[in-house]
C-alpha cells in the first residue's frame, strides 16, 4: 500500500441527503477509485451501496472494500423503543432481540456499521443523551451493553462475525461522556478515578467482553486530557488491561477539536495527538486525510502509528466477510423482505409495552373500560407521532408510527367517542387552550393526558437547565385534573396522565394530583399500540425505572447507589445531609414500578452463611403473584459491604430477573453472587474480595427489599493488580 492508501483507510466521509437519499458528497467516487477513503457514515441503499463498492473493489488498485455506517440506535426502519426505555424492560434478552432485528433491516440495506451502543452512565438527567443509554446503574448499564452487542453483532462471537445479517458494534462514548459537568452537552468531566472504575467504566468493559468490534472516542476531557489525545484510555485501559482488538473511531470532529480543546495548536499537531493516542478511524474532518502523509514524510509520525492503525481497520472489514464477498450487504431482495417485515412490527410492539412503567394507580384507574362513552385525550403530544420515535430514530418515518390517540382510537369500539384536545404547546407558556381542555374533560367519562417533552428535548445537544415539565404543561394538566374532579361523578372518573419523554422528569405535582401515572418515553413505530394496550389492560405493565426520578431539579444529582455519609439524612438530628424546603428522598427510586396485579416475596434465604473469599453463595427468594392478573415482576438483587477499607455504595444491584407469574403462581428465584459481584477497588485500586459480612437485598426497587446477611471469611482475594495510573 501507498502511505496515501494507508491513510484512506483511516479517512471516513458523511454523505449527503438528497431527493434519492444519501449520497457520496462531491467527489467521492473519484476518492474510492484513488483509495483515499474507507469507509462513509450516513450512506445506505442497497442499490447504490452496492454501486459504490462495485468501485472500490473492481475500480480502485487494491481493491479494499467500504464500510458504511449510521446512527441504527434502536431501529433502521422500524423503530424501537429509546435505550433507556429499553433498560426499563430490566429484560436482556429482549433487547438482544430488538438489536439483532435492526441488524437485520438495517444490514438489508447496505450498512455495515453501526454507531451504538451507548453506553454513558448518566446520574444527571439534564444531559440529554442519557435517552440513549441505560440510566444510573453499572451494572444493569453492563448487561444491556452486553445484549445489545450481541444483537448487533449476531452473537457473542467477538470479531468472528461472519453472518450476512452481523453489522459492526460501537462501544461509546470513551469514557464517562454521561458525567458532563452542569448536565451539558460537550462539556468537562471532573471525577476521581475510583467513580471512573466503579460506575463508569464497566459497561464499556462488558461491552468489550461481548466482542464489540469498534469503540468511539468521547467529546470529554477527563482530568484537562481529552479523550481523542488519551493514550492513557485508548492504550493502558482499553487495548494493554481490556485486550481490545477492534479499532477504534473517532467522533464527529473529535479530532479537529483538539484544538479548542486547547491542547493542539493546528489540525496537523490534532492528527499527531489523535494517532499516537489510538484513534484508527478518522470521522468526518479528514485531519488524517489532509496531514499525516507531510507528517510522516517530514518524520514527525512514524509510520508504524499508521501501520498498526491500518491493520485494525482491514481486520474488521476480514471479519465481516467484505474481501470474500463485497456485496453481501447489498441485496436489493433483502431489502423489500426485511423493510418493516411483520414480525419486526409485532416485536417491536412487545418490546414497547415491555418499556412501560406504571408509576401510580390510585383506587385502581388502571385499566380503562373499552366501553366508555366519550375518552377525552389531551395533551401537545398525543397526537405526535414523529416524537414516538425518539431523537435517533435512523430511517424511522412518523408517517409510519403510532401516536397515544391513533393508539386508544384504534383500540376502543365504535361506539366509544375520542376527543383530541392538544390543550397547550409543548415549551411556550401559552394557555389559550385551556378552556377547551376544561371543557372536554369535565364532559368526558375518562381523561388521558399526554405530557412531557419532544423528542428533540433529548438527545445530542439537547440539554435542559430544568426537567420539570416545560411550557404550561404543568397548568395544563392541574387545569384538567381538577376539571375532571369537579364535573358530575367526577370523583370516580378516571384521569390518567401518560408522560412521554427521553429523561427522567420532575413531576411532584403530577404524582400527588393525577390517580393514574405511566411513564412511556419514546417506544417507537409501535408507541401509540403499546401505550393503549397498557391503558386498556391488554397488557399489564411491568418495567422499572432505570433512573431515580426526583422531586425537583435541584436534587441533581440523586442515585440510588451513593455512598453514605457521616451525618446521613435519614437521622431525626438537624445537622444531616438534607434540605430545609425539600425532602431528600426522590419522587420515584430506581427501579420502581408497579403493576395491575401484586407481588409477594418471602422465604429470603443463603445457601451459606460464611464462604471463602473466593466463593459463592446462592441467594433465593420465593416470588408470588397475589393479584387477580397474570403480569411480569423484576425481582432486583442488591448487594452491601458493610464495612470495608473504602467508603462503598449504600447497595449496589448485582441481579435481576423478570419472571412472568400467573395469579396465586409463585416461583423460586435464585442469583448466584460470586467474586466479581462482592469485589470493590482497595486504597491501592486493586480490584480484591475482602473478608467481612455482606448484606444482600432482594426485592420489588431499591427502596422495597427483604435483606439478609451472610459472611466472607479468610485473607483477601486480589482479583485485579492496580488499575493503570492515570496519565
Amino acid at each position: 500500500m501507498t502511505l496515501e492508501e494507508k491513510i484512506g483507510q483511516l479517512n471516513q466521509l458523511p454523505g449527503i441527503g438528497t431527493r434519492n437519499g444519501p449520497r457520496a458528497p462531491e467527489g467521492g467516487e473519484t476518492l474510492i477509485r484513488s483509495g483515499r477513503i474507507g469507509s462513509f457514515l450516513g450512506i445506505f441503499g442497497a442499490d447504490y451501496t452496492r454501486e459504490l463498492q462495485r468501485i472500490a473493489t473492481r475500480e480502485s488498485r487494491l481493491k479494499i472494500p467500504l464500510l458504511f455506517g449510521l446512527d441504527v440506535i434502536h431501529g433502521f426502519r422500524t423503530i424501537y423503543p429509546v435505550p433507556i426505555a429499553e433498560a426499563a424492560s430490566f429484560d436482556s434478552a429482549r433487547v438482544e432481540s430488538s438489536a439483532r432485528q435492526a441488524a437485520v433491516e438495517a444490514t438489508a440495506h447496505g450498512i455495515t456499521w453501526t454507531f451504538a451502543p451507548m453506553v454513558d452512565i448518566a446520574r444527571d438527567p439534564r444531559w440529554g443523551r442519557i435517552v440513549e443509554g441505560a440510566g444510573e446503574d453499572p451494572y444493569l448499564g453492563s448487561v444491556m451493553a452486553a445484549a445489545r452487542v450481541r444483537g448487533f453483532q449476531g452473537g457473542d462471537n467477538a470479531m468472528d462475525l461472519g453472518a450476512t445479517d452481523a453489522m459492526l458494534a460501537t462501544v461509546k462514548h470513551f469514557a464517562a461522556y454521561g458525567g458532563a459537568e452542569g448536565g451539558r452537552d460537550y462539556n468537562s468531566v471532573e471525577l476521581s478515578e475510583r467513580t471512573l472504575w466503579e460506575t463508569y467504566l464497566p459497561p464499556y468493559e462488558a461491552a468489550i467482553k461481548a466482542g464489540a468490534a469498534t469503540v468511539m472516542a468521547s467529546f470529554n476531557d477527563i482530568g484537562g486530557i481529552p479523550a481523542h489525545s488519551s493514550e492513557w484510555l485508548l492504550d493502558d485501559v482499553l487495548r494493554q488491561r481490556w485486550r481490545f482488538k477492534g479499532a477504534v473511531v473517532s467522533d464527529w470532529a473529535g479530532i479537529n477539536e483538539l484544538i479548542a480543546h486547547g491542547v493542539a495548536a493546528s489540525r496537523g499537531a490534532a492528527g499527531i495527538l489523535g494517532l499516537r493516542a489510538g484513534i484508527d478511524i478518522d470521522m468526518s474532518d479528514a485531519v488524517y486525510a489532509d496531514s499525516l502523509a507531510s507528517l510522516v514524510r517530514a518524520g514527525r509520525v512514524p509510520v508504524a502509528l499508521v501501520d498498526s492503525a491500518v491493520r485494525r481497520v482491514l481486520r474488521i472489514k476480514y471479519a465481516l466477510g467484505l474481501f470474500g464477498d463485497p456485496f453481501r450487504f447489498s441485496d436489493a431482495a433483502r431489502e423489500r423482505l426485511y423493510t418493516l417485515a411483520p414480525a419486526h412490527l409485532a416485536a417491536a410492539r412487545d418490546a414497547a409495552r415491555e418499556g412501560i412503567v406504571l408509576l401510580k394507580n390510585t383506587n385502581k384507574t388502571l385499566p380503562l373500560r373499552k366501553n366508555l362513552r366519550t375518552i377525552a385525550v389531551i395533551g401537545p403530544l398525543a397526537d405526535d407521532r414523529r416524537s414516538a420515535l425518539g431523537g435517533w430514530a435512523a430511517d424511522g418515518r412518523p408517517e409510519e408510527a403510532v401516536s397515544v390517540l391513533a393508539g386508544i382510537r384504534a383500540a376502543v369500539g365504535p361506539s366509544t367517542r375520542v376527543i383530541s384536545i392538544r390543550g397547550a404547546p409543548v415549551d411556550t407558556a401559552d394557555s389559550s387552550g385551556f378552556a377547551l381542555a376544561r371543557r372536554a374533560a369535565s364532559e368526558a367519562d375518562a381523561v388521558v393526558l399526554v405530557l412531557g417533552e419532544r423528542e428533540d428535548m433529548s438527545a445530542e445537544a439537547a440539554s435542559r437547565a430544568s426537567i420539570e415539565l416545560p411550557g404550561s404543561q404543568k397548568d395544563l394538566a392541574l387545569t384538567v385534573i381538577r376539571a375532571a374532579h369537579v364535573s358530575p361523578g367526577g370523583e370516580n372518573k378516571p384521569v390518567v396522565a401518560v408522560l412521554m419523554n427521553g429523561r427522567p422528569l420532575a413531576v411532584p405535582e403530577l404524582a400527588r394530583e393525577a390517580p393514574a401515572l405511566i411513564e412511556s418515553w419514546f417506544l417507537g413505530s409501535q408507541h401509540g399500540t403499546a401505550v393503549a394496550d397498557a391503558l386498556f389492560g391488554d397488557y399489564n405493565p411491568g418495567g422499572k425505572l432505570p433512573v431515580t426520578f426526583p422531586r425537583a431539579t435541584g436534587q441533581i444529582p440523586i442515585y440510588y447507589n451513593h455512598r453514605n455519609t457521616g451525618r446521613p439524612p435519614d437521622s431525626a438530628q438537624k445537622y444531616t445531609s438534607k434540605y430545609l424546603d425539600l425532602p431528600w428522598t426522590p419522587l420515584f427510586p430506581f427501579g420502581y414500578g408497579l403493576s395491575y396485579t401484586t407481588f409477594a416475596y418471602s422465604n429470603l434465604r443463603l445457601s451459606a452463611a460464611k464462604i471463602p473469599a473466593g466463593g459463592s453463595v446462592t441467594v433465593s427468594v420465593d416470588v408470588r403473584n397475589s393479584g387477580d392478573r397474570v403480569g411480569d415482576e423484576v425481582v432486583q438483587l442488591y448487594v452491601r459491604d458493610d464495612v470495608a477499607s473504602v467508603a462503598e455504595p449504600l447497595k449496589a444491584l448485582k441481579g435481576l430477573r423478570r419472571v412472568a407469574l400467573q395469579p396465586g403462581e409463585s416461583r423460586t428465584v435464585m442469583f448466584k453472587l460470586g467474586p466479581d459481584a462482592l469485589a470493590l477497588y482497595d486504597r491501592q485500586m486493586r480490584h480484591v474480595v475482602e473478608p467481612g459480612t455482606f448484606t444482600a437485598f432482594v426485592g420489588t426497587s431499591s427502596d422495597d427489599v427483604l435483606r439478609t446477611q451472610f459472611e466472607v471469611t479468610g485473607d483477601t482475594l486480589v482479583l485485579a493488580p492496580p488499575t493503570p495510573r492515570f496519565r
